[in-house]
């Protein structure tokens, strides 16, 4: 039973996609081993798949490496053939004085030095140069990748694994390519050349060796097999070590504000000494398998030169041969000193590239339409319609929004309110379409929004939420988001028509301040401010402003209030909020209740009745009193 649990506990390890986590709530107990093997395999074959495709585009360059490198490997291994002719040969016959033996060995040894060290020099610009350009195709596809991901996603999927998929797992990737594939070209290469050369040297004294090398090859099995699962922790444990400094430093407000230092501490020093034990795991069974290594290694090298000093001592051995044969024999075992840091390096690599591969491999559950259908013409907004809409924010989740239906005519301006988790929000999110309805249809003018293009319903419906993230550049820079090709004169007024100019031009640049990372020179108010202005000039047919007020204090709100006025004009809006002075400048008005409509009419209507709107409208005067 113990044996089925680790494999199931270290199948999920691997898994990195959200949706190959959820199949594993289904697993039975007894299955885990058969699911793990499933799992693995899967892993396997998806990082190679993506390997695959790195290396593609650079066949050619690589095979050209892998000559240079074969090359190479063939001038360093004749080094010691000629070492043993000029003693057996050269030495001798220029004693008897003759030196053009001796003198053609120096040549070749000298012209096979210089000819390694110019297949080296070549071998390592060219692979460095396919390593970057893998390393920089793989960064720009996760980045494109993940943007173009449904929020769905970004919200199960937190932004620190993002980014630990981007760094550490492309660092290890990095490492391998950097020096990896290098050292294991060159083992490989060397250990087959020099085991053919130990052959025809000496046939006895070779098949000693090769017997002694049948351990080493389950051992390197073994190695190979653990160090896996040894490097797939440190990745999964750096990740998290990511996750949580990212959220620390993200809400170092509320962290400083709460004294949560401690607390935070002490959890990544939980974290830290997860991620110190993965690496000793990882660190242990490299020492284990280089300590074999070396042990066989020298036992077979003092063996082989007993039996060979032996020899020559007998007449049946050659100087030349038995000393070229222990050089390379030196040789064949120091590449698999090698092989364990290539192994380092490949592990890591590969556990990165599943991890990496599975969030490739993540499909965003709103996808543009193959064929898509062009909105009609508009003039005073779009008409939105919701047709037996019913949405749950994943497939085992509870139903938010039950079979709702709802039609707003073109150019109408909606206020949606109620209580915290009512819904609100989530039919804000169906019209931008940041989520797909689980059952019927939105639609504008007709047409449902999933058989739009993305670019056209961008350009016709625009949201702003409390959040009014804002980049780091200028003032202008963040208005023009929506339209880059926007003119200077067309960004002051759009500020100028939500009330933002004011405060703009008085900042120590004007419209050319750097707002810095994430607007945080600007006040709650100023940004929000910027973001209407953002919207105004993006101008779409479809406003949504969810709790897009939020952040004003009362005079701001008020000019705000006038501004929208003509913000809203000629357009169709939804607006959702809290604050009952915003709502009043709707058309109508919807109170929501557990995803259903509860109260629909004008605000006049709503207030001269005995409803919930009217109650929180009392409420709210009694509050100004």
């Amino acid at each position: 039973m113990s044996t089925v649990q680790d494999a199931s506990d270290h199948s999920k390890d691997r898994v990195e996609n959200p949706r190959e986590a959820e199949a594993w709530r289904g697993v039975a107990a007894e299955d885990t081993e058969e699911v793990a093997h499933a799992v693995g395999l899967k892993l396997k074959a998806r990082s190679r798949k993506l390997l695959g495709s790195l290396i593609r585009p650079h066949l050619w360059p690589a095979l050209l490496a892998l000559l240079f490198v074969v090359a190479d490997n063939a001038a360093t291994l004749a080094g010691p053939l000629i070492i043993a002719i000029a003693i057996d040969s050269g030495i001798p016959a220029a004693i008897a004085g003759d030196a053009s033996i001796i003198t053609w060995c120096v040549t070749g040894y000298i012209g096979t030095a210089v000819g390694s060290s110019g297949l080296r020099y070549l071998f390592l610009r060219l692979s460095g140069r396919i390593g970057q350009d893998v390393l920089l195709d793989l960064r720009l596809r996760i980045f494109r990748h993940a943007q173009k991901l449904s929020l769905g996603f970004h919200e199960s999927y937190t932004s620190g694994k993002v980014i630990s998929r981007m760094t550490s797992d492309v660092d290890s990737l990095d490492d391998l390519l950097e020096d990896g594939l290098d050292n294991l070209l060159s083992a490989v290469l060397s250990v087959t050349g020099i085991a053919v050369l130990l052959l025809v040297l000496d046939l006895p004294m070779a098949l000693f060796v090769l017997v002694g090398f049948v351990p080493l090859l389950l051992v390197t099995r073994w190695f190979y097999r653990t160090s896996g699962q040894a490097y797939r922790n440190t990745r999964g444990a750096i990740a998290k070590i990511i996750v949580q400094f990212i959220e620390s430093m993200n809400g170092i407000r509320a962290v400083q504000t709460f004294r949560r230092e401690t607390r935070n501490e002490s959890i990544m020093d939980e974290l830290n000494d997860s991620f110190r034990e993965a690496n000793r795991q990882a660190l242990n069974v490299v020492a284990r398998f280089t300590m074999t290594v070396r042990l066989v290694g020298n036992l077979s090298l003092a063996v082989i030169l007993f039996i060979g000093a032996w020899r020559v001592a007998d007449g049946g051995l050659e100087l030349g041969v038995l000393t070229a044969f222990t050089l390379y024999l030196r040789r064949f075992y120091d590449p698999l000193d090698d092989l364990a840091m290539v192994a380092n390096s490949y592990t890591s690599a590969t556990a990165a590239l599943e991890k990496i591969s599975g969030l490739l491999e993540e499909e965003p559950d709103v996808v543009d339409p193959t064929q898509p259908r062009p909105l009609p013409p508009h003039v005073a907004g779009r008409a939105i319609d919701f047709t037996g809409v019913e949405f749950r924010y994943s497939a085992d989740g509870p139903v938010v929004l039950p079979a709702f239906d709802l039609s707003i005519p073109a150019g109408q301006t909606v206020a949606l309110v109620g209580a915290t988790g009512a819904g609100k929000s989530t039919i804000a999110k169906l019209v931008a379409r940041f989520y797909d309805p689980s059952a019927g249809a939105v639609t504008l003018d007709g047409v449902d929004i999933r058989s739009v293009s993305d670019v056209d319903l961008r350009r016709s419906v625009v949201m702003v939420t409390q959040e009014n993230f804002l980049f780091a550049g200028s003032v202008a820079d963040n208005i023009a988001l929506g339209r880059p090709d926007a003119s200077r004169a067309e960004v002051e007024a759009a500020a100028t028509a939500v009330g933002a100019n004011s405060f703009i031009t008085a900042l120590p640049e004007g419209y050319d301040t750097d707002v810095r990372k994430r607007g945080g020179r600007l006040s709650a108010g100023q940004r929000q401010l910027v973001a209407f202005a953002r919207a105004f000039l993006a101008d779409p047919a479809v406003l949504v402003l969810d709790e897009a007020t939020s952040s004003l204090d009362v005079p701001t709100e008020r000019a705000v209030q006038s501004a929208l006025v003509s913000v809203l004009a000629d357009r169709t809006a939804l607006i959702i909020a809290h604050r009952l002075s915003t709502v009043l400048i709707a058309d109508r008005v919807l109170v929501v209740d557990d995803g259903c409509v509860v109260e629909d009419g004008t605000p006049v209507e709503l207030i001269a009745g005995s409803g919930r709107f009217a109650d929180l409208h009392t409420a709210w005067r009694d509050s100004l009193a």
